[in-house]
């Protein structure tokens, strides 16, 4: 007997900033997400079924899509989002499931807003989700089992979303994970520290059949295991490509690694450098990162043609209102190709938030404002408002026209890419204000925070508030 057909849909929801024809970043800085059309490898091939990849950051959602089955990848940024289109396609007969980073923290909150929750990585749970919905057995919550392995799978449907709307669809993942603990990282509490690993040769095989050059590795960490690194940055030599990716900042100090990621191609990384603090760093369980030494990183990658992209965080318990400016300048010094800077956010059931919240330092759960662009806790030693507008600071004096000059001339990168990338992120600090500030928390803070100096839109203390 002949299975009916099923009509799929799976959507990456966006939050307001980051919708389809709003907010900053423009198509110029958006690469092809792989999450979507991972998942559209891993339907059965022995299930009938037609599938849509809806990208809401570069296409609206049609509410009154046809589906017998919606899944939605929820990160905490977009969960109101997503629970406001499942609680829709749900009102209409329409199966929903939700599963991402921000379901696997906290499956509790998604729940009443799905049929079933996926919980953890999906390559064995989806598969076995669709078969049981298909049999009429869907269960309400699936969870990732012990002993998977991210080997062995399909290679993603990269063509079922439109490269057009992207920078690149050249991206790729060899591993998953981080071996480190960092109580304000996602990662160790959704997933542990276990690394996970495709093998070599599949990786190798996925970028030969989709003919990349100039790709992007999405891996959290790609040198979290350092012999399966060496392995790898081996096996890219032969192949002459240019490619970009995440490491962190003990790359610098393995000088045999280091040469090979410079021989394989590699041109540009991102590395969490955090704080300038040592206390803040130690306190995060992040002590391997060494301010003192942040220079040499940057020289010693420089040295090998790669770029750095560097990243701190502000609003740890050891900032104070005059970090702003000395991170930005000293990230300037550093001569760090494009600094970057958020506010350190707690994300639901991460040590961060579970402190906080136990010093009654959480503000709000709206989950939209969990962007690491808006302030959701009480800083210890500042107010919300000078936190907020302390980034902005940063941001735009790492950006002015004389701080782009120092930095960009001793980058490695190609001058188009140094100017482009610069312009990008100065266009960016410029326009903080516009999208990121505290006016959310007029009227919604608790009475029971007296430390909390909410504004206005016109910059007042609302005393009346607290």
């Amino acid at each position: 007997m002949n299975r009916p057909s099923l009509k799929i849909v799976l959507i990456s929801p966006k939050g307001p900033l980051y919708r389809h024809r709003g907010g900053i970043w423009k198509k110029s800085l958006r690469y092809q997400p792989l999450t979507l059309t991972t998942l559209a490898a891993l339907i059965p091939a022995d299930l009938p079924h037609t599938v849509e990849l809806i990208d809401e950051g570069i296409a609206d959602v049609p509410m009154d899509l046809e589906a017998d089955l919606v899944g939605l990848t929820v990160i905490t940024g977009t969960a109101k989002r997503a629970y406001m289109l499942a609680d829709h396609f749900r009102s209409r007969g329409i199966t929903v499931v939700l599963g991402g980073p921000h379901v696997t923290l906290i499956p509790d909150d998604a729940q009443p807003h799905a049929d079933a929750v996926a919980c953890g990585y999906s390559e064995d749970t989806w598969p076995q989700l669709l078969q049981d919905f298909a049999a009429g057995e869907l269960k309400t919550r699936y969870t990732q089992a012990p002993g998977l392995e991210i080997g062995g799978r399909p290679f993603p449907k990269r063509e079922l979303l439109p490269s057009r709307n992207y920078l690149t669809n050249n991206v790729f993942e060899a591993t998953r994970g981080c071996v480190h603990a960092c109580d304000f990282c996602v990662v160790p509490t959704a997933w542990g520290r276990k690394p996970f690993q495709k093998p070599v040769a599949e990786v190798l095989a996925d970028i030969r059949q989709h003919g990349a050059r100039k790709l992007i590795f999405i891996d959290l960490n790609l040198i979290a295991h350092r012999g399966y690194a060496k392995e790898l940055f081996t096996a890219l030599i032969p192949l002459r490509l240019q490619w970009y990716g995440l490491a962190t900042v003990l790359l610098a100090d393995d000088p045999e690694l280091l040469e090979l990621a410079g021989r394989s191609g590699c041109k540009g990384l991102l590395m969490g450098m955090e704080s300038i603090s040592p206390a803040n760093l130690k306190a995060n369980h992040k002590g391997f990162n060494s301010p003192e030494h942040y220079a040499r990183v940057v020289a010693r990658l420089h040295a090998h043609g790669i770029a750095l992209q560097g990243c701190f965080v502000f609003g740890l318990d050891e900032d104070r209102p005059d970090v702003f400016l000395k991170t930005a300048e000293f990230a300037v010094q550093a001569k760090i190709d494009l600094p970057r800077f958020a506010v350190v956010t707690p994300f639901p059931n991460t040590p961060l938030y579970l402190r906080l919240e136990a010093e009654g330092r959480i503000l709000t759960k709206d989950w939209e404002l969990y962007d690491a662009q808006h302030v959701v806790f009480q800083p210890k030693h500042m107010s919300v408002r000078e936190l907020q507008e302390g980034i902005e600071t940063a941001w735009k004096h790492a950006y002015s026209w004389d701080s782009i000059w120092r930095r960009l001339r001793h980058s490695p990168a190609p001058w188009p890419v140094r100017i482009g990338t610069n312009l990008g992120y100065r266009f960016y600090a410029n326009n903080l204000s516009r999208f990121y500030n505290c006016d959310w928390i007029i009227g919604r803070v608790p009475r029971n925070a007296p430390f909390v100096q909410p504004v206005s839109a016109a910059g007042e203390v609302r005393e009346d508030v607290a």
